[in-house]
């Protein structure tokens, strides 16, 4: 029999909550809890959901889940598989910690924190680092509230007892610069700016980026594209099967900036079109046999003197030939 591997608490639970919030919680039916919209992140399929449904079962949802209000019902803010699986395992409710009053982009930075919390950075799509990222940076990146807001996701999660690689969110550090979310995800400096420009992509061209079609490198010069241009580069990558590359990602984004692009550019330099050399019009090569060559020239004759004669008999031929033309 196969020893049974244990589960970490990131797999059964998602995060951890600080004990200091366990008074604050609620339970709410799970009918009345709806996905946070355009979220960000894939969600658990498979072994890793099914391990988490079964954990609910012997357990229950022991870490709540984070909501706001909307209208009636509340959006998930922290919590989507835990929502999921507790639904799959057959609960009708599951506790929950509600965040009053919070603004779009606040609510976003919940979403993405928790998420780095929860998990390894290593672990996310492209386009889910982007996000993370961005959303993380615009956070350092203002005073006050939003900054006091990431202080406050810490408190709610504990995210030191489930950070099991170097690459994930450290705790308790306070980022203000590229150089130090950089030191903290394990990414150089230029990689970070490379992902905050990948989190302009249109969500189209992001699924290139996540399944390595298109390189980082190439989906920069792609970021800076108008939305209505990305989407139509999208829309012919997925009717065809060109490749981008550095060079006609560059060429792409030269073509945006000079007003040039459109569809029919556009596909001209997605299928290699553009920069496509015309053949020359060249007569195939010929191959002289040596037999004939010893026929009409001694073994110390020169290539450069062979080709001379050849040259000259050729023009004695053709204007032969031309004057018995004209003679008939």
């Amino acid at each position: 029999m196969s020893e049974k591997k244990l589960m970490s608490l990131d797999d059964m639970f998602g995060d951890s909550i600080n004990t200091t919030e366990q008074e604050n919680q609620t339970k709410i039916e799970i009918s009345r809890l709806m996905p946070f919209e355009n979220h960000p992140f894939k969600l658990y399929e498979g072994e890793r959901f099914e391990n988490m449904v079964r954990s609910i079962k012997e357990f229950g949802v022991i870490v709540p889940v984070i909501v706001r209000p909307k209208g009636y019902d509340y959006e998930i803010l922290s919590g989507h598989n835990r929502v999921n699986a507790a639904k799959a395992a057959g609960l009708l409710e599951v506790p929950v910690v509600i965040k009053e009053n919070l603004e779009d982009e606040e609510a976003m930075l919940i979403v993405t924190e928790t998420n780095l919390m929860q998990r390894s950075f290593g672990d996310m799509l492209h386009s889910e680092r982007a996000a993370a990222l961005s959303e993380h940076h615009k956070a350092l990146s203002s005073q006050g509230k939003r900054t006091d807001l990431l202080k406050e996701i810490e408190s709610l999660l504990n995210a030191d007892e489930i950070r099991d690689e170097e690459t994930s969110s450290p705790v308790g550090k306070k980022l203000r610069t590229h150089e130090q979310i950089g030191e903290a995800y394990n990414l150089s400096k230029n990689s970070i700016a490379r992902y905050l420009r990948i989190s302009k992509l249109a969500d189209e061209l992001k699924e290139f980026i996540d399944s390595e079609e298109i390189s980082i490198r190439a989906g920069v010069d792609l970021s800076y594209l108008l939305d209505e241009e990305q989407i139509l580069i999208a829309d012919i990558l997925t009717s065809n099967e060109f490749k981008i590359d550095m060079k006609k990602a560059e060429t792409l984004r030269a073509f945006s900036e000079g007003k040039k692009l459109n569809e029919e550019t556009a596909y001209s330099i997605l299928s290699g079109e553009l920069n496509k050399k015309p053949k020359a019009n060249k007569p195939a090569p010929i191959k002289l046999k040596p037999k004939l060559i010893s026929k009409f020239f001694a073994p110390e004759i020169k290539q450069p003197e062979i080709e001379e004669v050849i040259e000259k008999a050729l023009e004695l031929y053709f204007e032969t030939q031309k004057k018995e033309v004209l003679d008939e």
